[in-house]
């Protein structure tokens, strides 16, 4: 029994984060997007850390609000550290996978941009900012004698 309640506290984790990450996602190739065809045409880079700082504040919101709620922790200005600084490797990897695409492989249409930065790139992010986030920047109060699946218990009351 303990295994299915496991089972679903961890889908209904995967399931929140998910839903935050799709509206960050799509504030992200939206706002890339919109850049790209007016201000900032000819600089992809600048238009990719534009767009991410604006969706990491709407996942910052989701993820303390909604996703990690019952896992918070840390000071807000410490977990929002933490939440930055996971947020720049994050950004890396997405603006790495989009250099390495555009100015090193030599594909410079929005197309390739849009495939290399929105999708790889923000999948590989997605995948380690899941679990800094979890283990790293919404942890357990340092008291709380609970298991580390104690949030999960809040979320099924």
């Amino acid at each position: 029994m303990d295994g299915i309640s496991t089972t679903r506290r961890v889908l209904r984790r995967l399931g929140s984060f998910s839903f935050v990450g799709t509206v960050a996602f799509l504030v992200d190739i939206g706002l890339f997007n919109l850049l790209v065809a007016t201000v900032l045409d000819d600089n992809p880079i600048s238009a990719k850390i534009v767009s991410v700082i604006v969706a990491t504040t709407i996942s910052w919101l989701g993820s303390r609000y909604l996703t990690f709620r019952r896992t918070r922790g840390r000071s807000v200005r410490a977990e929002t550290i933490l939440f930055a600084l996971t947020n720049l490797v994050g950004l890396g990897i997405a603006t790495g996978c989009l250099f390495v695409s555009h100015y090193l492989l030599g594909f410079t249409s929005q197309f390739a941009d849009n495939v290399s930065g929105n999708i790889i790139g923000v999948l590989l992010g997605n995948v380690f900012r899941y679990f800094a986030y979890r283990y790293v920047v919404f942890t357990e109060p340092k008291g709380n004698t609970g298991s580390p699946e104690h949030d999960d218990a809040e979320l099924s009351r």
